[in-house]
């Protein structure tokens, strides 16, 4: 910290209290890069052997519901399309009583937005159902992982 006081040519000048921000910055920079150092250091992973991921085709069920959006954001319960999401929430309702719970499989156009499927997904959720899939096809590009 640096502080001017008085003057030697005779006036009387006020304190001029300034704080020199130089020094903690220099602290700062210094216990930062001490920080990015140890860090790595302290976390230790526990090894273990994680799996190896493996994509595994969906067993299709009768009971099974398949829930379908366009690329326009139209939503289909199986063939029959949905005028609004309150008739999606009453139909999966009916669904979420039944015990065991059928899962529902949405199957969404690549083109539509994410907030049609958003959308689908919260009509479920006030519905009750708790299993929910996504249905996609797999990219023959791609090498799976060994």
């Amino acid at each position: 910290m640096a502080m001017s006081v008085g003057g030697g040519d005779g006036e009387e000048r006020g304190t001029m209290s300034e704080i020199n921000t130089t020094p903690l910055v220099d602290v700062m920079l210094v216990l930062l890069i001490i920080f990015l150092i140890t860090i790595p250091v302290i976390t230790k992973n526990v090894p273990v052997n994680v799996p190896k991921a493996v994509n595994i085709p969906t067993q299709t069920k009768p009971e099974n519901i398949n829930i379908s959006v366009t690329a326009d954001g139209d939503v289909y319960w199986a063939q029959q399309k949905m005028l609004d999401m309150h008739q999606l929430v009453e139909l999966v309702e009916k669904e979420a009583v039944k015990v065991p719970q059928p899962e529902i499989h949405i199957r969404a156009d690549a083109q539509t937005d994410y907030k049609n499927v958003g959308k689908v997904i919260a009509a479920i959720n006030r519905g009750g159902v708790i299993k929910v899939g996504f249905i996609t096809e797999p990219d023959h590009g791609v090498r799976g992982i060994r």
